[in-house]
């Protein structure tokens, strides 16, 4: 049995049209509670986190409603990252934690996302049972079982304080100038504050959230004006969240831009010195650079790969008993601090690396030598499959025939938004955009 509702990170749409409706908010929300009132006995609790969409206060009543129906008790976060619903369902000995977030996507989406009793992020099984009972129709609690939801100020300021315990005990960022981008998103005001109680001079941007304005021109995925602002303002350092604050772009003291890649080789390098890297691994996707594998490898350390999404790569940390994971995109996840990305912590690794090394940041984000990549999106229409198309098909083996042994080709439906991600890699950069191009115009003419 296939997943109908959820993709790669829950589910997800553009609000008010199927699946990102009220009343199959109100419908998953019993399903769930149903769920997880029949895996556990005792009081039943859930967490509920949002960022700053107008549409988090219909899809947070929709979804308290349908939770309450099956006799779930709710606390509700009001706007916090999505790693603070991870940390904070295990803290408050709650059964089920949810996010409503589209985390990077436009401020006309929205999505869902839920975390077990543990904090993390469920797994498929679940997920597919929880379907079931959305199809079945989960049965209400009888009225004098029915829960009640409450708010919970100090979420934030809790969130906040297990952030800063992932900081060196005693260092400062005295001295230092920050841009922190936050996306107009739930990070707004949690991650100033905590660079500010750190010690470090704080120039924000994006924290001025209006329900229409999350990740509008600004954020992880449009790091530009964060790049302009630091070179304006002389600062050491960018870092730049996206809407729901789970992942994180850097911006270097010269304006440059550096990923996910960057980072998790700079972490990865210093937590093998300090003898922290568990099994000398670090965990990242397919779409992770090769530049960053070489870099590994020549440091005995290894690379081990998965799927696209920070979910399958929590699942082989999990599995493989190792601590440093994360996505090309900006997702860094530290399985020794949190249960999920956390755009924030790593950012503040970072700092702790610049504080320790003396190092700026230019010099920090140099790490490895990227091998050329090339990433493409192709926008196809519902119900359209392209990819399973002859002339696609054909298009697809003459580009990896071309590449051989030079380099790589990736072609995957995005598991969040109705897109063809076409991605190569290739020394020969020249070869490189051929290929792309060739494939991104047969997707185009079929789709």
């Amino acid at each position: 049995m296939t997943r109908k509702l959820f993709g790669t990170d829950g589910v997800r749409g553009t609000a008010n049209t199927y699946p990102m409706t009220a009343e199959l908010a109100l419908m998953i929300g019993a399903a769930a509670g149903r769920y997880f009132r029949n895996e556990h006995s005792g009081v039943h609790r859930v967490v509920i986190g949002k960022d700053t969409r107008r549409s988090g206060y219909m899809f947070e009543n929709a979804l308290t409603a349908g939770l309450t129906s099956t006799g779930m008790n709710v606390l509700l976060l009001g706007p916090v990252p999505t790693p603070a619903v991870g940390l904070l369902t295990p803290s408050m000995r709650a059964d089920l934690g949810i996010m409503i977030s589209a985390s990077h996507n436009p401020a006309e989406d929205n999505g869902i996302k839920f975390f077990g009793p543990d904090g993390f992020k469920l797994s498929d099984e679940a997920e597919l049972e929880i379907e079931a009972l959305v199809e079945a129709g989960a049965k209400p609690a009888q009225a004098h079982n029915i829960g009640r939801a409450q708010r919970i100020d100090d979420g934030r300021f809790r969130y906040q304080e297990r952030v800063k315990s992932s900081f060196p005990p005693g260092m400062r960022l005295d001295g230092m100038k920050v841009v922190i981008d936050c996306a107009n998103g739930a990070a707004h005001r949690a991650a100033p504050e905590v660079l500010w109680e750190l010690g470090a001079d704080v120039i924000p941007m994006g924290v001025s959230p209006n329900g229409y304005n999350i990740n509008d021109g600004c954020g992880s995925t449009k790091p530009e004006a964060a790049a302009r602002r630091v070179l304006e303002e002389g600062a050491d350092v960018g870092i730049c969240l996206d809407g729901d604050a789970d992942r994180v772009i850097l911006i270097d003291d010269k304006g440059r831009v550096a990923d996910g890649d960057q980072i998790m080789a700079l972490m990865a390098a210093r937590w093998a010195e300090e003898d922290r890297l568990r099994d000398g691994t670090l965990v990242a996707t397919v779409m992770s650079n090769l530049g960053l594998e070489r870099y590994l490898t020549a440091k005995g350390l290894k690379l081990m790969r998965t799927g696209v999404g920070d979910r399958y790569v929590v699942e082989a940390m999990r599995q493989g008993g190792w601590n440093l994971g994360g996505e090309q995109s900006g997702h860094i996840v530290m399985t020794d601090y949190a249960t999920t990305g956390d755009g924030l912590m790593a950012g503040l690794q970072f700092l702790a690396e610049m504080v320790r090394s003396g190092q700026p940041a230019h010099r920090l984000v140099e790490t490895f030598d990227k091998v050329p990549q090339l990433l493409k999106n192709v926008r196809f229409a519902p119900g359209a499959t392209p990819l399973d198309l002859p002339q696609v098909q054909s298009a697809i083996e003459m580009a990896e025939a071309s590449l051989g042994q030079k380099g790589r080709l990736l072609i995957r439906k995005s598991g969040t938004e109705p897109l063809i991600r076409v991605m190569a890699e290739c020394e020969d950069e020249g070869l490189l955009s051929q290929v792309v191009d060739g494939v991104v115009a047969e997707i185009e003419s079929a789709a």
